[in-house]
This record gives C-alpha cells, structure tokens and sequence, in this order.
C-alpha cells in the first residue's frame, strides 16, 4: 500500500474472519439445494421463482449456518483485535452474508467479544444488497458517520474486497494462513488478524511534535544509498549531515518550500531546488528537507512523502541525507521545506552578470507547466464544473512530470555562448523575466507573440481567469545566449526532444521588461503574488 490513508472505522467479515474458516461447508449447501457452482447461494436462492422451492433453500441454508454457527471458534486473534480497535477509539463493525441469528449464535461461543462490542452489525436480514454490492458499505460508513474512504474492510473472500472497493473503502484480505495471494484490488494482505494491528496504526493520527522514533527509523531504514560523499547519514538522533567536498570545486547552495501541492509534494520539493542548482551550472547533489504536516496526519501519509522523496532523488543521481519531520498545528496541510547542495568546477559556474545586450533569451516547454498540473490536481472538481473535460484535466496532471529542468540545463551548459540561466517559479514568466533583468542589471524586450502557452494551460486557465504569465511555472528555463550560440542551442534542445522558443533579447537599458507585439509595444502584466495563491485563498 503506497498511498497515504486514514482509518476510522474497520468493518470485518464474519465466518472465515472473525471465526475459524472450514465451519460451514458450502459445497454440501450446494448440493442440498441445487447450486450450481457458478452462482453464489443467495444470488441462486433470489433467483428462484418458486416461492415454495426459495422458502426451502432459505430454510436448507438456516439449519446448516446455525450448526455451522454452534461448531464455530473465534478466529485466532479475533477477540484481541476487537479490544484493540476498540481501546484506539475506532468504530468497529460487523458485515456478513450470514443472518443475523447465526452470528449471534457464533459470538456466543466467543469469550470476551459479544454483540455490544461492535458499533455496527449488518447481516443479510437488513434491507441492503448483499456483498459484493457496496450499498452494505456505504451505508455503515453513514451510520458510523465517517467518510467511505476512511473504512477498512477485512475479510476473507473476493466479495469483500470488491465490495470495499466500489464502495471506495480501504480493504484488507485475510489468508488464514493459505497459499496463493489477494484477489485483484486488495489495498492489504494479511496472514492473521495479529497482522491487523500494525497496518491499522499507519493509518491512525500522530501526536503534535517530531515523528516518533519507532516510525522515522522503519521509513528511514527503507531507503538506501550509495554515496561515499557522505559521512554522516540521516537516523534517529542524528541532527546533522556531513559531506565530503574535499575533491570539489564550487559548492552552489539552496533552499526552497513548497506549500501549494499537496499532492505529490515529494515531487515538486525536490524537483524545485534541483531546478535552482542546476540554474547555475551545478549539478545536484545533497538534499536536506524540513517536513511539516498539520495534526490529524497519519503515519502513511509521512512514510508516502518519505519515500516519494527518496524515489525522485534517486530517479536524479540526488542524495537525501538528511532533515527533520514533525507533525504540528502552525501547518493546515503538508509543508516541505527543502535545502540542495550541489557541484561545479569555478570555470563552468554560471553568473547572471555575465548577461550582455545583445543576448538572446530562450524559454523551454512553455508558461506555468507547474501551475497547470497542481491546478489540474487539487482543483479538478471545480475544474468539472467549469466544463472541463476529464480527458484535458488528466493530461494536465501529468505536466508534473515535466517540471524539471535538469536535462535542457545540461544542454545549456554544454554550449558555449550561454551568459545564464533562470528557472521560472512562483509568479510565473512574468516574474522570472523581472528578476534575470535585475539579476543581470539589464533590460529585457519580450515579443509576447512568441512565448509558448501548452493547450492545457489554456483550457484550465480561461474558465478560472488565471493568467498564465502569473501562474507558478517550474517545469520552464530561461536560457540566456549570445546570439551566435541560439541557433545550435535550438538544435540541440530539438534533438533532445525539449521544446524552446526565442522570446526576447537583453537590450542596454536599466533593468525593466519592455514588451512588444510585432512592433507594437504591449503591456507586460505584474503580479504582487503568484495567480494560484488567489485559487487557495
């Protein structure tokens, strides 16, 4: 289970999960009411259109479930479960195809576990379909007064991981013990109800203050590394990293949070600093992050940013060596603060003074590729209901993919002739243009014309009046060259399969964007804060 998830409830199977499997033999129903295998008992009792024939199949299934009920025994660990879901403050229920009668007369045989033990019962005599239906599910999440995704379902049989599924609800198949694995769709597989326990305090909220010790040294001991730059690596009582940059250069340094995605956050945060170290001809090396996450936030969803983290550092040659995580009430959603050294030789270190009138500036992909893949994720509702289509609104999700620079960064910093480079984050195009002109202690001249806007960006933009040039937008570099250097720059991109357009020239004039249409001139927009700022407020 690699998604993060809450629990508030957990609703068990009966025969086969909280008692012993093998009580009721099925085969022998079967055969004394004329099932065939293909069609599970009640479906073929419903289907019969004798009246006097489906009283005797009800009647045939009674006698053998109440026997069977009698010889039952509580599944091992089945009454140690209950008390410990029960002392965690869960809501704890029942839902089975059985009547009511025959679990009431199992639980008879349980020692300290009866009926007054579960919040909820729901057997086949309540007016709901029947599993693999999830109108039993969904209508004890209402009783319980939780959401449906909040419900773990635990049971033993396809039924019950496919009525926990339609109905959106976490599910759990237990094995008893038996070979061969969970039936398609199953979020867990556990051996014994013992196994419930651990899985279930994933999903549970963490006190205010650090992550416990017992969590951060399970998520940690599931990353690994082979960096023999570092000497000191990330544990429990470890405050501090330390590398080895004895053999390097220039060391290039920085810092970022991301407080706006909360979906793939992992993602962003490293990708975001990696872009800034790569903007200066370093390449990334070392990453140290500050994890943040409201209270009411469970263990899997700080092992899910955890190993997100780690997946994406690994994916780019990074290192995570090192940071803090705490669970607190100064945050309202996930916050992750990131900090990201990184390597270069002196001569291959770029410095934006090193601009000149005359250079030419070149944007890859196009505006706000960031902003349309977290508006496209956290805002997709709204996104519906403004017309949308889905089809657009997926494949806008997936711009998350490209919002790294990394690769046309190496490209530039192969050529000769690139002066600088400048990533485009918070406050979009027309923000990063404002600062390589005053970091450069030049002008720019944009043709407006010529800046590239990805369709997507344009479909979920217009109906929520976002401009695009305000609009978040790592995933774009701006690539300063000396004119002779455009052209192949151009090419080599090209071949790389990276998108650029030339979108201006640094003129000599005081630090200051002058826009043009052609040869009009044209207003160029400024934003005191980013255009997605205005969505989460």
């Amino acid at each position: 289970m690699n998604r993060p998830y809450r629990i508030k409830a957990v609703l068990f199977d009966f025969d086969g999960t909280l008692t012993r499997p093998g009580a009721i033999d099925f085969a022998l129903i079967r055969s004394r009411i004329g099932c065939p295998d293909d069609i599970a008992i009640l479906e073929f009792i419903q289907s019969l259109a004798d009246e006097t024939q489906r009283q005797e199949a009800v009647a045939e299934l009674h006698r053998h479930e109440i026997a069977a009920a009698a010889a039952s025994t509580p599944n091992s660990g089945a009454e140690d479960a209950i008390a410990d879901l029960k002392a965690l403050g869960l809501k704890v229920g029942v839902i089975s195809r059985n009547s009511r009668v025959a679990i009431d007369r199992a639980l008879k045989n349980f020692q300290q576990a009866g009926a007054a033990d579960f919040d909820l019962l729901i057997s086949r005599d309540d007016p709901v379909a029947p599993k693999p239906e999830p109108d039993g599910i969904l209508h004890a999440a209402d009783c319980l007064e939780v959401a449906p995704e909040e419900v773990l379902v635990v049971g033993d049989f396809v039924f019950d991981v496919e009525a926990g599924r339609r109905a959106g609800a976490l599910t759990a198949f237990i094995t008893n013990g038996e070979g061969g694995g969970a039936p398609p769709g199953a979020d867990f597989t556990i051996h014994t109800l013992a196994d419930l326990l651990p899985l279930v305090h994933m999903g549970m909220p963490l006190p205010g203050g650090k992550l416990p010790q017992e969590h951060l040294d399970a998520f940690l001991g599931e990353f690994h590394w082979d960096d023999p730059s570092v000497l000191i690596w990330p544990g429990v009582g470890e405050d501090t990293a330390a590398v080895d940059i004895d053999k390097e250069d220039s060391l290039v340094l920085t810092s970022d949070p991301i407080t706006f995605a909360t979906d793939a956050i992992g993602e962003y945060a490293v990708l975001v600093n990696a872009n800034d170290v790569a903007t200066s001809g370093a390449i990334p090396r070392w990453f140290l992050t500050s994890l943040l996450f409201p209270l009411g936030s469970t263990a899997s969803m700080i092992r899910h940013v955890m190993a997100e983290l780690a997946a994406v550092c690994k994916r780019c040659g990074i290192t995570l060596c090192g940071g803090h995580t705490e669970i607190t009430d100064a945050v309202n959603r996930p916050v992750v603060t990131g900090m990201l050294a990184g390597t270069v030789s002196r001569d291959l270190l770029l410095d934006k003074k090193h601009m000149r009138p005359g250079d030419h500036i070149l944007l890859t992909k196009g505006v706000a590729v960031e902003g349309t893949a977290i508006i496209a994720r956290e805002f997709e509702g709204r996104l519906i209901e403004l017309g949308v289509p889905r089809a657009t609104i997926d494949q806008a999700k997936t711009l998350l993919s490209n919002i790294s620079v990394l690769d046309e960064a190496r490209i530039a910093v192969a050529t000769v002739g690139v002066s600088a480079l400048h990533d485009v984050t918070e406050g979009g195009l027309a923000t990063a243009l404002e600062e390589l002109s005053i970091a450069g202690a030049f002008g720019i001249e944009v043709q407006v014309s010529r800046i590239p806007i990805l369709a997507e960006t344009r479909a979920v933009c217009r109906p929520l009046k976002i401009d695009p040039l305000g609009l978040i937008g790592s995933g774009s570099l701006l690539i300063c060259c000396r004119s002779h250097a455009a052209e192949l720059l151009l090419e080599r991109l090209e071949a790389s399969h990276i998108r650029a357009a030339r979108i201006g020239t640094v003129v000599d004039a005081p630090p200051g964007i002058s826009a043009m249409d052609g040869e009009a001139a044209a207003i160029w927009p400024r934003f005191r804060v980013d255009e997605i700022a205005r969505l989460f407020a």
